[in-house]
């Protein structure tokens, strides 16, 4: 009688009766809770997800299988080379795993499979149904797996297993296919991802996720920062007291009801990104993803990787299928900030994957359709990039469907408090400061600056002076050394004053931030006391004593 058939639990199980270690086939074994098994899967599928956590059992049940395949090649004495490889089923059934039978086909049923057989028993579509509930795709994951690995060591090539029917969704019995990797049709090759050193569609799910739970959050701390500083809330974090930003925000809020391409543009640090996040906040796919990249951060060599993702050997290092941010934004929005900076080999790419609605992985020949908004952003003159040859015409005008021009900080003069009040209140929660705000010489010097480097920068004065300030409020020696050296400056519209009405102003905010103290007034000033009670004498004040 062959080898195969005698293989019984009595030869291949050896232990301690006293305690102690375990062998199988002279290999040391474990016994496990089949239970214990079902709630690391759902731990799994609660942290990575199903798609990741379907790849991680199916590896390690590839790997079992062919450390098991190995083992035995060497433990029997086998009559031929057949018996060995077909003694994988029952070493699956001695293990407790699942009990195999055998699928007997007849001629007329057509050509016989690599590998087929029925599993009663599975102790994962046991488990998956008691913990998780009935599944839309085939469960037994880790079993599949071993009898991939173990065949495919026993063959010297892979062999792969799918299963056809299974339990846990809800067949009456679980049935698998095995083939060499190559005989699978291209429909299959869905399934076959699962054995891949990384399964990126699954972990790729589970980071657009994460985003939208992060922009949740984001969304509910704005609120609530919103109302500590006392600046009117914005879904996107805005401030719009200018005229000019209200008209463009409110161009935001009704291109966000199409799905028109939007390019916006303006300085750097003017806020391009919030009015992007704004326009998916308030669209139909807020629910999905928004996925920014910052194209001027990404090499020329790996930006077309990373917006459309790549195959397996593509190139050096590319081990793995990866999807790209296109396909990362499936439904939802994708953010292409500064834009201005793709290089003119990817503006053709760019634009016929604007114009097709689909995507090609690098080293593909198979086209995916994508369902993406596109908003894109530039501190540069697109036009003037046009005319020089630095940027494609075609591109520039698909781009540009609706163009959003955000204005720089220093034309938002009506802006500036209520941004660095938000931005103050922002900055002493991070920071774990009490800070209640900002003393009127603050402000005003804060009034007085010119912000070339706009609200980004403003964001950093207001964070260094919070960190630094000694108070309870933000003081001008708080502010960077740039903004406290600006000089007065002139508000458009206003007519010049004059210096006499400058120096009454000043003196009287001296005097009552003094308390009315005249005497350590007049030392501030630099300044005898008789030639302040003179001035405040000219100015109608009462000559009250210190």
């Amino acid at each position: 009688m062959a080898p195969r058939l005698e293989l019984n639990l009595s030869e291949l199980l050896t232990f301690d009766p006293n305690g102690g270690l375990i062998h199988f086939a002279g290999q040391r074994v474990l016994l496990l809770d089949p239970v214990a098994l079902g709630l690391l899967r759902k731990e799994l599928i609660g942290t990575v997800g199903m798609t990741a956590a379907r790849g991680i059992l199916t590896r390690l049940g590839f790997a079992h299988g062919w450390r098991t395949a190995e083992t035995m090649k060497g433990s029997f004495p086998w009559e031929d080379e057949s018996q060995w490889r077909r003694a994988g089923g029952r070493l699956h059934t001695l293990q407790g795993q699942v009990v195999l039978e055998p699928v007997e086909r007849h001629a007329e049923d057509g050509p016989e499979p690599f590998a087929e057989a029925l599993w009663h028993h599975s102790y994962e579509s046991e488990q998956h149904l008691l913990h998780l509930g009935k599944a839309e795709e085939p469960v037994c994951w880790a079993l599949t797996g071993f009898a991939s690995g173990y065949m495919s060591y026993c063959n010297g090539k892979p062999v792969y297993c799918i299963e056809t029917r299974c339990v846990g969704k809800g067949d009456p019995v679980c049935q698998i296919l095995g083939k060499p990797e190559e005989e699978w049709s291209p429909e299959c090759r869905e399934a076959l991802r699962f054995y891949e050193t990384q399964c990126m569609e699954g972990a790729l799910a589970q980071v657009t996720e994460a985003l939208k739970q992060a922009e949740r959050k984001l969304r509910a701390k704005r609120q609530t920062l919103a109302r500590v500083s006392g600046v009117p809330e914005d879904p996107a974090g805005m401030v719009e007291r200018t005229e000019a930003m209200k008209q463009v925000l409110s161009l935001a809020r009704r291109a966000a009801k199409v799905d028109s391409t939007v390019l916006i543009t303006g300085e750097s640090g003017v806020g391009k990104e919030r009015v992007a996040r704004l326009i998916h906040e308030e669209s139909g796919r807020a629910h999905k993803a928004f996925v920014a990249v910052n194209c001027a951060a990404v090499t020329e060599s790996l930006l077309e990787s990373e917006l459309f993702g790549h195959a397996r050997g593509a190139f050096t290092g590319a081990t793995h299928d990866r999807p790209g941010l296109f396909e990362a934004a499936h439904g939802g929005t994708l953010f292409l900030d500064e834009v201005g900076e793709v290089p003119a080999s990817m503006q053709a790419k760019l634009l016929r994957v604007l114009q097709e609605k689909e995507v090609r992985r690098v080293g593909e020949n198979q086209s995916r359709k994508v369902d993406v908004r596109v908003v894109a952003a530039t501190n540069r003159n697109l036009a003037a990039e046009v005319v020089s040859g630095r940027f494609r015409q075609d591109l520039y005008y698909r781009l540009r469907v609706i163009e959003l021009k955000v204005p720089p900080l220093r034309e938002r003069r009506d802006d500036i408090l209520p941004l660095a009040r938000m931005l103050l209140a922002e900055a002493t929660e991070r920071l774990g400061r009490r800070v209640s705000g900002l003393s009127p010489e603050a402000a005003d010097q804060l009034l007085r600056y010119g912000w070339p480097g706009n609200v980004r920068e403003l964001g950093n004065a207001i964070e260094r002076a919070v960190a630094l300030c000694e108070g309870n409020r933000v003081e001008r020696d708080d502010l960077p050394e740039e903004v406290r050296a600006a000089p007065p400056s002139l508000v458009p519209g206003e007519s010049p004053r004059t210096l006499e009405a400058m120096e009454r102003e000043y003196i009287l905010a001296v005097l009552a931030q003094n308390g009315g103290n005249r005497a350590r007034t007049a030392e501030q000033l630099d300044i005898g006391v008789a030639t302040l009670y003179r001035k405040l004498k000219q100015y109608g004040e009462p000559e009250a004593p210190n």
